[in-house]
């Protein structure tokens, strides 16, 4: 896999499973087998082309990170860690993940399923919550090899352990290659099932009705009146507020004092990017 490859996979594989990316993935690649292609397109085709993936910010990020790797990079994903982190959109995770798998250097690749593993093992514990700890860092930097080759080996495979052997709820323990070291199992598994995460609620809410904005907008190939936006919820209230921000994340795009709402890059009539278009880039995390 190319490095644009892997950054392309790394970001649309947060909090995505897997089976939904890959169809996803593969059209997109196809399509823009390079930074410099997608930065040639629109966040409007962007957009269209990530469908219903889930978390669009996604799509405006990934354009925006291709379109400076094109101009601040010539158009090869940088090696350096400092570079990667300073795309738009890429995070510690990512910059870790395409530094590590692209470029074969030695990072802390920590994402859900590793650090999972590591409360496991390391502390006894079922998992971990929150930001990656000063403490998680130490104790992957203790376990990873020091041998960039086999520190990417490492992470690969802990990434692996976490998602198929280590999960959440029905660990796989005696297909564990390192159970007999691991201090949550040698306790008796405790606290499995505890504080069990509650499920977002979708029906009904807020992210609900900006999918199907953001959906019967992908679907056109111009310019919406905001009069045919209001039959697809009936709480106004909420459809307005989803509405606005959609326009505030830079999803969709409009101009003071018009009823017309459009995918940002696409000015009404021209297909050009509109002046005046109110549009907030989104940042870097």
């Amino acid at each position: 896999m190319s490095p644009w490859a892997i950054l392309v996979s790394e970001v649309m594989l947060a909090q995505t499973p897997v089976a939904r990316v890959v169809p996803v993935y593969e059209s997109w690649l196809d399509r823009w087998p390079t930074a410099p292609a997608l930065a040639a397109a629109t966040v409007a085709d962007a957009l269209r082309a990530w469908g219903r993936l889930g978390y669009p910010r996604r799509a405006v990020r990934l354009h925006q990170a291709a379109a400076a790797i094109t101009t601040q990079h010539a158009g090869q994903v940088p090696r350096s860690p400092a570079a990667l982190r300073a795309l738009p959109g890429i995070g510690e995770y990512t910059a870790a993940a395409v530094g590590s798998f692209a470029y074969g250097q030695r990072h802390l690749v920590l994402d859900t399923n590793v650090r999972r593993v590591l409360a496991r093992v390391v502390l006894g514990q079922p998992g971990s919550s929150g930001s990656v700890s000063a403490s998680e860092r130490r104790d992957a930097d203790r376990l990873a090899p020091t041998d960039p080759a086999q520190a990417v080996r490492w992470a690969a495979a802990s990434m692996e352990l976490g998602a198929l052997v280590c999960t959440q709820r029905s660990p796989r323990c005696a297909h564990c290659p390192v159970v007999s070291g691991c201090r949550w199992h040698l306790d008796g598994h405790p606290d499995l099932g505890a504080r069990p995460r509650l499920a977002q609620r979708w029906a009904g809410s807020d992210r609900q009705v900006r999918g199907l904005l953001l959906e019967a907008l992908r679907r056109e190939p111009g310019p919406v009146p905001g009069r045919a936006l209001t039959g697809l919820w009936d709480e106004p209230d909420q459809r307005d507020r989803a509405l606005a921000g959609l326009v505030t994340d830079g999803l969709v795009a409009t101009v003071p004092g018009s009823d017309l709402f459009w995918l940002p890059g696409e000015e009404p009539g021209t297909g050009r990017s509109p002046r005046g278009q109110r549009s907030v880039h989104a940042d870097h995390s």
